[in-house]
Order: C-alpha cells, then structure tokens, then sequence
C-alpha cells in the first residue's frame, strides 16, 4: 500500500505541495537525533533533579524543615511529572527515553547531592544550584529544539517557568533583604 500524502497550502497559485514523511499525521513527525539527544539530556537532569530532591528531603535537618521539607516534595513531583512529559513527547517522536541509572549518572549535569544529613540552610543553596542547572540545560538546548520543533519548545517554556520560580522561592529562604 502507497504511503498516504496530504497537501498543505503554500500561499502561491502553483499548487499544494506534498509533506513530507515527517509530517505525515499516520505516521507522526520523526525527531532527528539532535533533537533526541538535546530533549534526553533534559529527560536526565530532570530524573536526577528528581532523586536527589528525594535524597534532600530525606536527609534535611535544621531550623525551617517542615517547610523545606514540603517545598522538597513540590519540586520532586514536578520534576518526575516535567520527566514524564518529556519521555513521552521522546516516544510521540518516535525517539527512545533512557531513564536507566547508569545513564542519569553518567550524563547528568548536575553535581552529586552529599551523603547523610544536610541542614537546610545547605540544602537550600544546594537545591537551588541544581535548579538551576536544569535551568541551564534547558535553556541550552532551547534554539535547537525549537527550530526543529516548536511543539517540544513549547514544553521546554513550561519547565523552564516552573524551575525558575522554584529557584526563586527556594533561595529567597538564605537570603536578607536588598540594602540591609
């Protein structure tokens, strides 16, 4: 059976013009291995992100904890929701989420989370570093992303908003006010 072609408008007189296999709705936009690569490498910063909030929120001890320790959770449970998001557009484009451990160790950009107890005000300085090194890797991989697919961009936008008013709200607990 012939693969099925649609038309699509093209602003001229001359006539429709074919998509291409990569548009094609049957068979679903293909991601290029750039775009694959650049989305895994958010995937992996935000599964460690993840894990050593939970290694964070286990191991935090000190003045604040309960709030520290609840504001733990709600960045744990955006990163693995943000993770999942992005797995599953990885497999919409027919490209293969790694989630394996071995992997987020060996390619994660975020520096190791210290064993053992941490006291907050060290845990809000290290959580937010790591915040916003998701950040970082986001924003990265950004112009890329969007290029190839402004769909996957459009995802990027939200971690991005969320991780940067979680890096905020975090670091906002060590500090004193602007002047004093």
């Amino acid at each position: 059976m012939a693969e099925s072609t649609t038309t699509k408008k093209t602003g001229s007189t001359k006539g429709a013009a074919k998509t291409t296999r990569q548009q094609n709705a049957e068979k679903g936009f293909t991601a290029s291995t750039t775009l694959a690569n650049n989305l895994q490498a958010v995937l992996v910063d935000l599964l460690d992100l993840a894990i050593q909030g939970k290694q964070a929120h286990w191991n935090v001890v000190g003045r604040n904890f309960r709030d520290t320790h609840r504001q733990l959770d709600e960045i744990i449970d955006d990163a693995r929701t943000f993770s999942d998001t992005i797995a599953e557009r990885m497999r919409a484009l027919h490209a293969v989420p790694d989630g394996r451990s071995a992997t987020i160790a060996k390619t994660t950009s975020l520096p190791e989370f210290p064993a053992g107890e941490v006291s907050t005000t060290e845990t809000i300085d290290l959580v937010t570093e790591r915040l916003e090194a998701v950040v970082g890797t986001v924003r990265d991989v950004h112009d890329a992303v969007d290029e190839e697919d402004p769909t996957s961009a459009d995802l990027l936008h939200a971690i991005i908003e969320r991780l940067e008013q979680f890096a905020w709200m975090v670091s906002a607990e060590n500090r004193s006010p602007a002047g004093r």
